[in-house]
């Protein structure tokens, strides 16, 4: 078992800077996926900023960057660098969500104002 978010998704998908853990464990996405729906926030940012330090890289598929966000976001709505965190993920993987990206970055222009 892990005690970490991270090192449950480090174990999952890997991670460029550590090589991935020695690990006996049966991982199935989906259970990744429940631990991340509750896991706290700093749990959260904790993980993406460890196996995505730089925004670009890292080994955690994007649909789990943009939900990672998203979690973190419903649980500290009114943060804006955070929010521009997560619109600079989102920029960054495809046009898909640029309407989304430019909304975090108006809601994050706002509290700020």
């Amino acid at each position: 078992m892990h005690s970490t978010l991270t090192e449950h998704a480090r174990c999952l998908y890997g991670d460029e800077y550590r090589p991935t853990p020695e690990c006996d464990a049966g991982h199935r996405e989906h259970h990744f996926v429940e631990e991340l729906t509750f896991a706290e926030p700093d749990s959260i940012l904790a993980m993406l900023r460890e196996l995505s330090p730089h925004l670009v890289d890292g080994g955690l598929p994007v649909w789990i960057r943009n939900l990672a966000y998203r979690l973190v976001l419903l649980q500290r709505p009114d943060e804006p660098a955070l929010m521009r965190e997560a619109a600079e993920s989102l920029y960054l993987h495809g046009p898909d969500w640029d309407d989304i990206a430019a909304d975090l970055r108006r809601r994050a222009d706002a509290l700020e104002s």
